[in-house]
């Protein structure tokens, strides 16, 4: 079989820009595909046509609200895949990953709460409740006092100082996350990059290698006690920064080329 990848969860033009970018023919789902893993191989619908198409590499970016049982049809699979499945699998529900997280970091900080749906949690502290498993400052508010869980939800303190996120795609890059409230981002005219700090590097690779993680960007609260890790990213948006999504290009560019075997020249 001919070599062919499928691109999930880019948008048409960066889809466009990274195709450019690889060797073989690619097919693009912006959204979740249907897909079926048969015998060891797996098949997508074709866009715009009633028939599936054999494909032997993934490359996944994005999160989606029902996508679990599709990353886990993909490490079920086995075949290549960028990132990688069964990591991210793993890190997809934001509160397992967190605890995950936490045995390989040295900024945890001190104990976390949590609260069942229904039970009320008393903080001490100014405190952030959080829940779900959206990213970008979804799902997060501050209160003081108690609070009553709708849905399973982490408590943390609320921590000052400046928030930045150390992103490994290719090179460690940190990014000053910014915005006009208290819930800080990468989107928007505010962020930039700035100077990586050595410890956060040393920090998030310890967290990358005991996630299984090919990619990762964590946040961390670079508060006056020390660094703070509040979340990490297991699939971290990689077009927020063209310098960042050049790179992202060149590092799947690379993957997929060590896996590809050239088509034999015809004789004669």
């Amino acid at each position: 079989m001919d070599e062919r990848i499928l691109l999930i969860g880019f948008d048409a033009p960066d889809a466009a820009a990274l195709a450019e970018r690889l060797p073989v023919e690619c097919v693009a789902h912006e959204m979740l595909p249907k897909i079926v893993v048969e015998r060891g191989h797996l098949f997508v619908e074709a866009p715009r046509r009633a028939r599936y198409l054999r494909v032997s590499r993934v490359v996944f970016h994005g999160i989606f609200e029902h996508d679990l049982d599709f990353l886990a049809g993909l490490a079920l699979w086995g075949g290549p895949c960028f990132p990688n499945p069964m990591a991210m699998m793993d890190c997809r529900l934001r509160l397992p990953c967190l605890v995950r997280a936490l045995k390989h970091t040295r900024f945890g900080g001190g104990p976390r709460g949590f609260a069942s749906p229904h039970g009320e949690y008393a903080a001490e502290v100014e405190s952030v409740a959080k829940w779900g498993n959206w990213h970008c400052g979804e799902n997060k508010e501050r209160f003081a006092g108690s609070w009553t869980a709708t849905e399973p939800t982490l408590f943390e303190p609320f921590v000052t100082g400046e928030a930045v996120r150390l992103v490994i795609v290719g090179e460690p890059r940190q990014i000053r996350l910014a915005g006009p409230g208290w819930l800080k981002s990468v989107h928007g005219g505010w962020a930039a990059f700035m100077p990586a700090d050595p410890e956060l590097v040393a920090d998030t690779r310890a967290v990358q290698r005991g996630l299984g993680l090919d990619i990762i960007a964590n946040d961390y609260m670079m508060s006056e006690s020390g660094p703070y890790l509040l979340e990490v990213n297991h699939i971290p948006s990689v077009t927020c920064f063209p310098e960042l999504w050049q790179e992202y290009m060149g590092v799947v560019a690379a993957w997929v080329a060590r896996g590809v075997v050239a088509a034999p020249t015809p004789a004669g």
